[in-house]
Parts: structure tokens; sequence; C-alpha cells
């Protein structure tokens, strides 16, 4: 018997993180369903790993896919290629969804506008935007059309404030299923050496590069003026593309010492101040960690659904400008604080070291965290319970459906 075909759309890093998530639980059902992707932004790295087939051509542009922050970035993108790229992955899509029992759309306007140009069945997860950001969820015209065409079965959000906020406004096929990236944070067992009764900090740099360099260096600055207040340890979270090499050039621009093996000291006040830099333990160090210095999308978002504070600075970018943090507090509600509004200066970084002592000495607020990330970001269970209901859509199809 020939397998059904679901061929997965998104673009981005968290959208492919998702995405990806959801094609593992899909591959683990009993039904014989295959599956295909197209990352319309970066490599797909998150579907590479899976040795899922990529049926289209995949770059990487100059603004890593943060371009609504920034006309600059879209500029960059333009004279990169873009234009040519998103036409050669539109024709790809086209061709290979011919053979699609169902296309997944994760992501905003491209993604769900690529899906209902197949003429075939899709579902959409709009996992790029939510009704928590202004009140009431925004959506171009074209995305919404796309929404409420009977070709598109079913509309998954991101948290249940968006799906309500949908379904009262007469489209009921938008539901919330859970947000897969809670999925992947089951610890592992990393011993984070750890000193007992000493409250530990995440470093959460985020993952594009040379970006996540830039932001590392500067939580190291604020690291420096934590330790000055109060004893803290540190961990940081660490994409592998940071190398060795990468931690002891930091160092040495911040005039720390790097002694090998991710850990790099300063002394201040006397004392040794460490960060250890970790590859392999990112649900470990998000699970045992007090608080955490943001400067990511998704890390942030997991933190936060975790019931963790995230006290966020601000850095040059492209993604982690102050417009990208202050969205993060619409969205992620009360866990989420910014401390200043541009590129952090030595007298932000002592705010945000303040910052972070009174989050961590205010119970009422830590246990306000947790209800928040609940309600905000959800549990786990996300993964499967979205595939379980794609799966329906791919085994029992509509008799006929209309543009």
């Amino acid at each position: 018997m020939t397998s059904k075909q679901v061929l997965f759309l998104s673009n981005g890093h968290g959208e492919d993180l998702n995405a990806s998530l959801v094609l593992q639980a899909l591959a683990k059902t009993e039904w014989e369903i295959g599956t295909a992707a197209m990352p319309l932004v970066g490599a797909g790295n998150a579907y590479r790993k899976l040795n899922v087939p990529i049926i289209g051509p995949t770059q990487t542009m100059p603004s890593g896919g943060i371009i609504y922050t920034n006309l600059l970035n879209w500029i960059k993108d333009l004279f990169a290629g873009l234009i040519g790229l998103i036409w050669r992955q539109l024709q790809a899509v086209r061709q290979h969804s011919r053979q699609c029992d169902l296309i997944f759309a994760a992501g905003d306007i491209v993604p769900i506008v690529f899906a209902h140009l197949t003429g075939r069945p899709y579902t959409a997860f709009i996992v790029s935007t939510s009704s928590y950001y202004e009140g009431r969820l925004r959506l171009p015209w074209i995305t919404e059309r796309c929404l409420r065409s009977p070709r598109c079965l079913q509309i998954f959000t991101r948290d249940a404030f968006t799906a309500k906020d949908l379904q009262q406004r007469g489209i009921a096929k938008a539901v919330f299923a859970g947000y897969p990236i809670m999925d992947v944070l089951t610890p592992i067992g990393k011993d984070l050496h750890l000193q007992p009764d000493v409250p530990m900090i995440a470093l959460l740099p985020g993952s594009r590069l040379p970006e996540a360099l830039n932001n590392l260096a500067l939580q190291l600055q604020l690291c420096s003026q934590i330790a000055k207040l109060k004893p803290m340890q540190f961990r940081a979270a660490l994409v592998p593309s940071i190398t060795e090499a990468d931690l002891a050039a930091i160092a040495q621009a911040q005039n720390w010492r790097y002694r090998g093996r991710g850990c790099l000291e300063k002394t201040i006040s006397g004392q040794i101040c460490q960060v250890h830099c970790l590859h392999d333990a990112f649900p470990d160090i998000l699970h045992q960690c007090n608080s955490a210095i943001g400067m990511a999308g998704t890390a942030v978002e997991q933190a936060v659904g975790l019931g963790k504070p995230v006290v966020q600075i601000v850095g040059a970018g492209p993604q982690f400008t102050y417009r990208f943090a202050e969205a993060q507090m619409r969205l992620l509600g009360i866990s989420v604080k910014t401390v200043g509004k541009r590129p952090a200066t030595p007298t932000i970084l002592q705010q945000a070291a303040q910052q972070i002592i009174d989050v961590l000495e205010d119970s009422t607020y830590l246990s306000n965290c947790v209800a928040n990330g609940k309600d905000r970001v959800g549990a786990a269970g996300g993964s499967v319970s979205i595939a379980k209901q794609v799966s329906q859509h791919v085994l029992n199809p509509a008799p006929s459906l209309h543009t």
C-alpha cells in the first residue's frame, strides 16, 4: 500500500523546530505516513538532523530570517538573491505537493501562502504570532483569506488565548493543541556541578552567529556586575557552532580568563567568578536555573514555559534589538523584564544586575511566573497532540475541497 504523504513548510529556526517535532511525532504513529520538508529560511538543520528529505533549495540570508524589525535586513536579503530563492522554493513546493495528501505550514504569511498555492489541503500552525501581542490577532488580509479557505482544514495556535480570539471571529477550526517546543526539555541528567544554596543564572545568548557571540560577551559583562552584588552561579547554554576558540577570544576581549572545557573566570571583588558554557545541557540548565538572562527567542519562551523569570538586555542585533525584546514582553507577560532600550551600556548592566537580584528575592513574583508560564506557553505534549490531529486529516480526507 502506498503511504500517505505530508509536506512540512516552515520559515525560521523556531518554526523549523516546532514543525520537525510534529513530524517526529507523526512518524511514530501506527499509520504509514511519509514526510518531506521545505525550510524556507536557513538550512533547515532541524529537519536535516532527522534525515528528512529537503525538497528544494535552501540558503542562509544575511538577516538570518529577521527582517520585520529592520528594513536594512530586508534590503540585504534582496541583494543576496531572496526573490530568486523564494521563486525556486515555490516551484519545488508546487511540484512536490502533487503527490502529497496534506501540507503542514508552520510560520507566518509565506509558508501559509505557499501551502494555499499548491491547491492541496493544508493545516496551518501560526507559531510566529499571537493575540497576546496586541490583544487581538492582526493578520495580513491574504493570510486571513488563506486561513478561512475550505482547503485550510485546521489552524493550530501557539497559545489558548489566540485560538479563542480566532474562534470568536468565526474561525471555528482554530485550536490550541499545545506548543511543541516544550517537548524537548526533558533533563538528560547532566551534572552541572552546582554548589548548594547558591542561585544559578542561565545565560541564553541565542543561536545565530555571530550575534550569539556578541550577546555572550555582553552577558559576561552582566555577570561581572551581578557578582559584585551577590554570589551567583552561571551556566551558559550554547549552540554547538560556538567553539572553544570562540570562547577563548571572547574571554580575552572581555578581560576574563579561559580555563578550557567551556570555563571562563574572572576575579571580582576578591572572589573568583566562573561562567561554565555547555553545548549539551540546555534542558538541565533551564530546569535547574533560578532565573535566566535572555537574548534569544525560542529559548526565552521555553524558560518562561518552565516558570522561570527572564531578565533581558538589548544587543546590537540583527535579532535581539529592543523592538524584539519589547515584543517578547508582550507575548510572554510578567515573566519577562527588559532593562534598557538600546544596546546595553555599563549603567544599563548595573541596573540589570540589580533587577536580577530583586527578582530572586521576590517570592510572590516567582510564584506568579510559574502560573504565567502555564498560561502563556503551556505544558509538554503538543507534538503528539498536533500530530494526532494532522494524521486524522490525512487518513480521513474531506470528499471535495474548493477555494
